[in-house]
């Protein structure tokens, strides 16, 4: 199990989970969601796909009373007037950006009317801007912004992560209090290496210049080469770190100031 789902179970403590809602469903939050004690759960994920996939993945412990939705945030109508007692979004703000550009701003508050009692917050501190003042850092930034690249060149649209203090604005907006903040320092990994530039490679047959495709080919492998060797050593490649809130609904009367 993710160190940061144990530490979401940690802080729940004795509540009951309720209702849960996985805002932005994956195949790893759906299984960890699926073993949990819950009256039922609700699964959303704009992509068919990825809706296909994590229901292949807890078809043994889906219930009859278990949903998979696929639908997009922006659009009203989706879950309207339903409530749940556990919210759960997972990566899901900087994955907006591949499905709803520019709506960032707006989640938390569209998220907001469908959380009764808990809301978790799973992030990653933006990696691919500054300077990590490490080779191993820059080794990781490197591939962040190359993958960003092919993505642009190809059509696509890269993931915009967004920092804890953001967040901790944007939850203040929508009417919630922080109870929790936990940040959880990352070691990249040979997986993160060669899932990130095998990426790279797929969109490169969407560029139509082979000048260009050959390059960034020839650029993918240069890196993988430099980034392998400490990928696989004890320290991996230490940079940044993904970060987990637990927050709260305010009550309509902490909105109100005594005279």
């Amino acid at each position: 199990m993710s160190p940061i789902f144990q530490v979401i179970e940690t802080l729940h403590g004795d509540q009951p989970w309720g209702s849960l809602l996985d805002a932005g469903t994956g195949r790893r939050s759906l299984e960890w969601v699926s073993g949990l004690d819950t009256e039922r759960w609700t699964a959303v994920t704009a992509s068919q796909s990825m809706a296909e996939v994590a229901g292949k993945a807890v078809s043994k412990a889906r219930r009859a009373q278990d949903r998979i939705i696929v639908g997009n945030w922006m659009s009203d109508d989706l879950l309207y007037g339903e409530g749940f007692d556990t919210v759960l979004l997972d990566y899901f703000i900087g994955a907006i950006e591949g499905f709803a550009p520019y709506w960032q701003e707006q989640v938390l508050q569209r998220i907001r009317p469908h959380v009764q009692q808990r809301l978790y917050i799973v992030g990653t501190e933006p990696y691919v801007l500054d300077d990590p003042g490490t080779e191993a850092g820059r080794i990781v930034r490197s591939i962040g912004r190359l993958r960003d690249a092919c993505l642009l060149m190809s059509g696509g649209r890269p993931y915009r992560e967004y920092p804890v203090s953001w967040v901790q604005r944007q939850l203040g907006i929508a009417g919630f209090r922080v109870c929790e903040i936990r940040h959880f320092p990352i070691r990249y990994r040979e997986r993160f290496v060669n899932t990130q530039l095998d990426m790279c490679l797929r969109r490169l047959e969407y560029i139509d210049d082979e000048a260009l495709s050959g390059a960034l080919r020839a650029h993918v492998e240069a890196l993988r080469a430099q980034a392998l060797p400490l990928a696989r050593s004890q320290e991996g490649l230490p940079c940044g770190a993904d970060y987990l809130i637990a927050a709260e609904p305010l009550d309509p009367r902490h909105h109100l100031i005594d005279r």
